[in-house]
């Protein structure tokens, strides 16, 4: 039987557990600020997802391999059941979970996204971090000088440009492992359920950016279809990185739903 890989986790804090999911081209250290504050009253497993931060590089990029990988962690940190929230591919691996491991969850925060499957919009990004030439980045400077010429959002590229760490010699390099996120990327924008799914009855929060297009009307049937006690807010605005661009607004409404009964 061979050893079981283990996802790349921080914990803060002491209480019940709570689950934090990160997401594509992101880490751990994007959702830190959801994380000190939860921390306060709640023990807080912030984890990279493979191919991400500091978790191990491995093909596969499917909801169901990657919600495993989730469970490997928990069973790994002896975690039975536990409050999971995750934001955008994160999301949708957090509604993996909780539909195919229902009893390990007590209630399900989803940020910014829904279950359905989306259309391809982050090619120009994987080409974009392909044609940065390593060799001629000293500085993040110079990274971002070249991502520019695909990604025009200068807050998008700062975000991307997280993934940038200099090894022991000092030169960069990607964390996020490209070749294997482009190689599943197409599985990455899927919709998350099968037949072998059940549905997740329990507490359900959806938190919208206002802004953003992510989560739209049309998506409602689903939702309702696959989590039935769903109930969502909207931060007005906010766009796709709604944790970040309210924290405040964000924390508030999270531990508000924790404590509801």
């Amino acid at each position: 039987m061979t050893d079981i890989k283990q996802l790349n986790y921080q914990q803060l804090g002491e209480g019940e557990h709570i689950v934090l999911i990160h997401g594509l081209f992101g880490s751990l250290e994007n959702l830190n600020m959801v994380a000190k504050s939860l921390s306060q009253e709640y023990c807080v497993t912030s984890i990279d997802v493979r191919n991400h931060g500091n978790s191990f590089h491995q093909q596969g990029m499917d909801y169901q391999v990657l919600a495993q990988d989730v469970i490997n962690l928990l069973d790994h940190l002896s975690i039975e059941k536990g409050y999971i929230l995750g934001h955008s591919m994160g999301g949708k691996i957090a509604m993996k979970i909780a539909l195919s491991f229902p009893e390990r969850i007590n209630k399900l925060i989803i940020a910014d996204i829904a279950p359905v499957k989306y259309p391809s919009h982050h090619l120009s990004i994987i080409e974009g971090l392909q044609a940065i030439d390593l060799t001629q980045v000293h500085k993040r400077k110079d990274a971002d000088i070249q991502l520019a010429k695909y990604v025009e959002d200068s807050g998008v590229r700062q975000f991307l440009l997280r993934n940038l760490a200099q090894d022991k010699q000092g030169v960069f390099k990607l964390k996020c492992n490209l070749h294997n996120i482009e190689q599943g990327y197409q599985q990455i924008m899927q919709n998350v359920y099968d037949q072998t799914d059940l549905t997740f009855n329990g507490e359900t929060l959806f938190i919208k950016g206002g802004n953003s297009d992510y989560i739209l009307p049309e998506h409602q049937s689903t939702i309702t279809m696959l989590f039935p006690k769903a109930k969502a807010k909207v931060i007005q605005g906010a766009g796709h990185w709604l944790h970040a661009e309210k924290t405040v607004a964000f924390n508030k409404i999270v531990i508000s739903f924790l404590k509801s009964k």
